[in-house]
């Protein structure tokens, strides 16, 4: 039997989210989720008029690819990969996971090798900037045991955060932060904790994000001038990268550079800190701030769960996002990398403030001017 929650979902994604016009290629790659849901896809797609192409993939397979990969077989992949990328409009990626942890062995080398000459030239050249895309994850058990919920529980709420949002209400309620970004200099972000952070957004722009590039979404982001960022921030929330978990990371910048480093263990400092060294361009902020990722968008999302299309959105929070700057809305700092790291800013994780040019905007995880408190959780709604 049919689930009707994969039919609202795949019209989120085909008519808001990439808004497929008839005679459009649309690429979808599917990550170890049902095959139920990919035809779905595949027929909400040709309903529209677009013209699907499906790649499956399993992360096993893909674990075994990276480890055994080299510069001749990844380089030839991106180059397939890209030359298909490059000849679509549209493009939705939808990836579950057994295993959070199933990339954790691949030796640091080879996932820099993927990410050079694979990830890079087909996402972060192609489709980034030349499609219409969306991102999403599948919510198996390993997923629902992330969250501390039973599976059952959390694929009724991963429905109703992914499908169940009005996207366009809440584009509308994100107008004002838009605008006043766009015409915003100074950042001050202060708290939780140690974090006192300093930055410029002058000329940089926002860019709201209202389930046209991630589901869940809600968010509207900016990035810090090259050399401004000045101060210290420590994270409060679980990262996942490369397979492994890190706590309670904190980076102090001066003069727009992280200078220092630190993560909840000693081998974690270290890996964070050779990641940090792996290329060009991770020591610099590429986008985020409380200040432009206030995630007040989406209030059914309280906690952390090692998940960053969740994290980042989480009612209160900000990321700040060490890496690859978006060409849209970026301050040109190119790397391999792209890093959104989240804290939480409500009295419940030790509070914080926003101030943009000298006026507080944000208190404790709540929109405080009356032109933006139609972005907190009792406003906004679901």
């Amino acid at each position: 039997m049919k689930d009707p929650r994969h039919t609202d979902l795949a019209k989120v994604l085909v008519h808001h989210s990439c808004q497929v016009q008839p005679g459009e290629k649309v690429l979808v790659e599917a990550f170890d989720i049902p095959s139920d849901f990919v035809v779905e896809l595949v027929k909400t797609i040709a309903a529209a008029g677009g013209r699907p192409l499906v790649s499956t993939y399993q992360q096993q397979v893909l674990r075994a690819m990276y480890q055994a990969g080299s510069e001749e077989s990844l380089g030839l992949i991106g180059q397939v990969e890209k030359l298909r990328m490059e000849n679509v409009q549209c493009y939705i990626g939808v990836r579950g996971s057994h295993n959070i942890a199933e990339m954790s062995d691949v030796p640091k080398d080879n996932m820099d090798l993927y990410e050079r000459l694979w990830w890079n030239p087909v996402h972060s050249n192609v489709r980034v900037p030349k499609t219409k895309w969306v991102v999403l994850r599948w919510p198996h058990s390993a997923m629902a045991q992330a969250a501390n919920m039973s599976t059952e529980a959390f694929e009724d709420f991963y429905f109703r955060v992914c499908a169940g949002v009005d996207y366009k209400a809440m584009a509308k309620a994100s107008e004002p932060l838009v605008d006043l970004l766009a015409h915003a200099d100074a950042v001050h972000i202060k708290g939780p904790g140690p974090t006192d952070l300093k930055f410029s957004i002058k000329g940089i722009g926002a860019k709201p994000c209202n389930g046209d590039r991630n589901i869940p979404d809600g968010e509207t982001f900016s990035c810090p001038t090259l050399d401004s960022c000045e101060g210290v921030i420590q994270f409060n929330c679980e990262t996942l990268y490369r397979g492994t978990v890190f706590n309670n990371i904190r980076l102090k910048l001066t003069g727009g550079k992280i200078v220092e480093a630190s993560a909840d263990s000693p081998p974690n400092t270290q890996k964070l800190n050779d990641l940090l060294d792996s290329a060009e361009g991770p020591r610099r902020i590429g986008e985020g701030s409380p200040a432009y990722n206030p995630h007040a968008y989406n209030p059914l999302i309280k906690k952390p769960m090692r998940d960053i299309l969740f994290d980042e959105k989480i009612a209160g929070s900000f990321h700040v996002t060490p890496g690859n700057a978006y060409e849209d809305c970026g301050s040109g700092n190119k790397s391999q990398i792209h890093w959104d790291m989240v804290c939480i800013q409500r009295p419940d994780y030790g509070g914080g403030e926003i101030w943009i040019d000298g006026k507080l905007i944000r208190k404790d995880g709540l929109f405080v001017p009356d032109s933006l408190q139609g972005l907190n959780p009792d406003r906004l709604g679901v």
